[in-house]
């Protein structure tokens, strides 16, 4: 007898009552999900993107953009000097910003009270000639940044230290040249303006044209990277001729697809479009 009631204790169900069969039901809906869930993330967080995975427009751009550009400079045009704070972004923010190597900080006036004893001259001496671990000129030259425009900058450092240094004056060429604007030469303004303003409009030459695509256009052109028509390739330019050399240079100039406006180029729009002309003639 006692065999027969161990058999049946064998084989009973462990759910015995409702609040337990309603327990094992949900677990068996949760728990398949919840394995799902940790497997998903496991298999999220261990992946690893490959190059071009994210085809995004700022990530080709970033990719494709030009190791170097060409910009004419036209050396007879009059100057424009940088202002102190623009020189201090661009060349003395990367140490005084944070006092990196020694630098007096910008705007500390413990770490300037000493250095503004030397008065305006000592400062901008330093900065011509180096001093501790700054370079000469804080690692420009004078084709890069002019006395004057680096004096400015130290003015618009050691006031924000405490100093009252005035504005330093501005170099004689510049200021005659000024003064030569403001009292005018009619006659000569007459017989240079129309010379000029040809010069200004005329397009660039087919050599201009030829040394912005080797320097800009080339990187994408030259293979047909990310879809800009290869250069020479007739097929691949017959679509975009198609339509007109001014369609083209808008094209060029505002940018399509993941090419940028201008192509990334800092020149003239003129130089922009010989380029596109000199690609577009060796595809014809």
């Amino acid at each position: 007898m006692s065999d027969v009631h161990n058999a049946q204790d064998e084989h009973e169900s462990p759910i015995k009552t409702p609040k337990q069969l309603i327990a094992v039901v949900i677990a068996a809906f949760l728990v398949p999900i919840i394995v799902i869930i940790l497997l998903v993330n496991f298999v999220g967080h261990g992946s690893k993107e490959g190059a071009g995975a994210t085809a995004t427009v700022e990530a080709v751009n970033d990719r494709i953009k030009p190791v170097a550009s060409l910009e004419l400079k036209d050396p007879n045009a009059p100057r424009v000097f940088k202002t102190g704070e623009q020189v201090y972004k661009e060349v003395c923010a990367a140490c005084h910003a944070t006092g990196a190597a020694g630098a007096p900080k910008y705007s500390n006036a413990g770490d300037w009270a000493a250095r503004i004893g030397q008065g305006f001259d000592g400062l901008l001496n330093s900065v011509l000639h180096g001093k501790g671990a700054m370079q000469a000129r804080a690692g420009t030259t004078a084709d890069d940044y002019t006395d004057y425009e680096l004096g400015r900058a130290v003015v618009f450092m050691a006031d924000a230290g405490g100093a009252k240094f005035p504005e330093p004056a501005a170099p004689a060429a510049a200021a005659t040249g000024a003064a030569a604007s403001a009292a005018g030469a009619p006659a000569a303004a007459e017989a240079t303006a129309a010379p000029a303003a040809a010069a200004a409009a005329a397009p660039a030459s087919a050599e201009v044209g030829k040394k912005v695509y080797e320097q800009v256009c080339a990187a994408c052109h030259a293979a047909g990277v990310a879809g800009a028509p290869k250069f020479g390739d007739k097929t691949a330019w017959a679509p975009r001729l198609k339509e007109g050399m001014d369609a083209v240079h808008a094209f060029a100039l505002k940018g399509k697809g993941v090419m940028p406006p201008k192509g990334g180029y800092a020149g003239p729009d003129a130089d922009v479009m010989a380029a596109v002309d000199y690609m577009a003639n060796a595809s014809k």
